[in-house]
């Protein structure tokens, strides 16, 4: 049985072989993100990371954030967004609610009230349904501040949302004048 700060370690290793490095540990990523289990567990033991079938279940069903997913008979993983390499999650375009979030560091506050909300390396912005699943995630490293995101009015304009499997809300980009910093005091 693992300690909860071992099963964390495990997760972010798992965050950064299924959505950024693969090569990490020699896995390949298929063109919608998955691999395969036993692969994934061979290889992290090969490289040092003492897991197995049951554990896996258990960091992916007790995951906070949601992060990775099983198909339909487990035989393979992967991540549920979040990605730096290339992969196309085939996700339906969906309607959001009028009012999205985004939690950010208070030092990024310049660059996105001139620039908007940019994708950076990963695919797609993310966007929370709530305000405190965006504070948190804006509190991750540094100060955090939260935007509000006029994301029914984006859908109207035109722009594409998807949302993930664990409800994060996805869309390429956010432009200025959807943006509204709160007074997160």
């Amino acid at each position: 049985m693992n300690s909860a700060k071992e099963n964390i370690q495990i997760s972010k290793f798992l965050s950064l072989v299924l959505r950024h490095q693969p090569e990490t540990i020699g896995i390949t990523l298929d063109e919608n993100g998955w691999t395969s289990v036993n692969t994934l567990l061979d290889k992290m033991q090969a490289a040092g990371i003492m897991i197995n079938l049951d554990l896996l279940k258990e960091i992916v069903h007790t995951n906070s954030k949601q992060r990775f997913a099983f198909n339909e008979d487990a035989s393979k993983i992967r991540a549920n967004q979040g990605h730096s390499v290339s992969v196309e999650l085939a996700y339906e375009p969906n309607e959001p609610p009028a009012i999205l979030y985004h939690g950010t560091r208070e030092v990024a506050i310049p660059y996105i009230l001139k620039e908007g909300l940019q994708k950076q390396r990963r695919h797609h912005v993310h966007l929370s349904a709530d305000q405190q699943t965006a504070l948190t995630v804006g509190g991750r490293h540094g100060k955090p501040v939260v935007f509000t995101i006029a994301s029914g009015d984006m859908y109207k304009d035109g722009y594409t949302f998807y949302v993930s499997t664990n409800g994060v809300w996805l869309t390429d980009h956010v432009p200025t004048k959807y943006l509204l910093l709160l007074d997160n005091k």
